[in-house]
């Protein structure tokens, strides 16, 4: 079952078309075998009995015609009542002279030969001429040849061929009218899979609507209900923590004045540190779960806003280098803003641990998969999974100014999730940390 598998098609029109069709093909071969071999040669016994027997009847009378007016008599009398001619030779011998042109030829021959072979006792020769539409049986008669010349409907029944083509033309209307039925019953699931892939990279879906067939239409409902779900837990997770930011912004703000009026001291100075230190703690997590859901989506070029990080980060004094093949079309269909922040999340982490970067962008048939490299300390593998855990920092001081707070590779990870996307960690070829992003064309 698994080696059939590949052979099978990969669409679900494909493959409900092939379930429709191979019965078709397989009732018609079916039923042209069993024609064939039951009716068909059924038929054509029966005729090849019949005309053996006349013949055998001929050649009786022929032996007991002794003059020429008895056989003329003869002769006028077959033609009249068996519809078929003779014609005879004096002083003449049997020649073997049949020749096999086609499967008709084949049968007329086969059943004729058998039948004959049991009516009559006398030397014969069969002549069959498929492209004439006769057949001719020539009897050695002691040192004459009786021929007899038989039209080949009287052998052959061409209703076969009427019969296979009405077949295979009811077969051909049913099949148009299978895939003509299966492509509408399969346009709403995949109006479905592309609404489903539309709303998992960030894009929004007016044009979907409920249609199909009842399991269809359970599944659509379904997918909207989902959708509108997800889109209100967002908007109430967005509400909540624009309250939450400025319940929290107003005493910080109240402690960072207070903090100012002050005298200047020691302990004055570290508090102010530790208010800038929450603000910035606070910026981060509410920018963490907040997200960029409300961008809208646009066509935009990738090679464009990396380009602008590697001028930023140039301005550092920071080398970002990029490698692409040129003439590469780079356009996608992204939140901008959301994609720019994950190059700089990523950018900023080699710039804190690393003396420079490298990007390199390959475009492929589905994805558009972007190398970022550093020849910095890198991370052991067998913390790859933990860096995309929230507050996780390999350094373990909480120190802001040497490693964040821990959410730059979260927030990315979350918002290449969210264009449908992809990100991975591996060794970097430049001796530090690659990672890995694949965005969907």
């Amino acid at each position: 079952m698994i080696g059939i598998k590949k052979y099978l098609p990969n669409t679900l029109f494909a493959r409900s078309i092939l379930i429709l069709i191979v019965p078709i093909i397989l009732i018609l071969a079916i039923s042209t075998y069993v024609f064939f071999e039951r009716h068909w040669e059924r038929m054509a016994g029966r005729f090849a009995t019949a005309v053996a027997s006349e013949i055998s009847f001929i050649a009786e009378q022929y032996q007991q015609a002794q003059t020429p007016q008895a056989r003329k008599e003869l002769s006028s009398q077959t033609l009249r009542h068996f519809d078929m001619s003779l014609k005879y030779s004096e002083n003449a011998r049997l020649k073997d002279t049949f020749e096999t042109y086609n499967w008709r030829s084949d049968l007329i021959y086969r059943f004729l030969d058998d039948k004959l072979s049991e009516k009559i006792n006398l030397p014969y020769d069969i002549v069959v001429d498929t492209n004439e539409s006769w057949v001719q049986v020539h009897l050695q008669i002691q040192n004459d040849i009786l021929s007899i010349t038989i039209p080949e409907r009287r052998l052959f029944s061409s209703s076969g061929y009427v019969f296979l083509i009405w077949m295979i033309v009811i077969s051909c209307v049913l099949m148009v009218v299978a895939i003509l039925f299966m492509r509408n019953q399969i346009r709403p699931i995949k109006r479905l899979a592309v609404a489903a892939e539309r709303f998992g990279k960030g894009r929004d879906v007016p044009f979907f609507k409920v249609e199909g067939a009842r399991e269809v239409r359970a599944a659509a409902r379904s997918f909207i209900d989902m959708r509108e779900r997800i889109n209100k837990q967002i908007q109430q997770r967005t509400t909540m923590l624009a309250g939450v930011s400025h319940d929290l912004r107003t005493p910080l703000t109240r402690m960072k004045l207070q903090a100012e009026m002050m005298p200047e001291d020691a302990d004055v100075e570290s508090l102010k540190s530790d208010i800038n230190d929450m603000q910035h703690m606070i910026d981060a997590y509410l920018q963490f779960a907040k997200g960029d859901q409300n961008e809208e989506v646009q066509r935009t070029n990738i090679l464009s806003l990396l380009q602008k990080e590697k001028e930023r980060y140039a301005q550092q004094g920071f080398n970002v280098s990029l490698v692409y093949k040129e003439k590469e079309n780079f356009d996608l269909y992204v939140r901008p803003v959301a994609l720019g922040r994950c190059f700089n999340n990523i950018l900023t982490n080699a710039h804190k641990f690393a003396g420079m970067a490298s990007v390199t962008l390959e475009r492929h048939d589905e994805y558009l998969t972007l190398y970022f490299d550093d020849d910095g300390v890198g991370v052991t593998p067998n913390k790859y999974e933990d860096v995309f855990k929230p507050f996780y920092r390999e350094d373990k001081s909480r120190n802001i100014n040497t490693g964040g707070v821990g959410l730059g590779l979260p927030i990315t990870q979350d918002l290449i999730l969210s264009h449908g996307g992809s990100i991975n960690l591996d060794k970097s070829p430049l001796g530090g940390l690659r990672v890995i992003l694949s965005l969907p064309v």
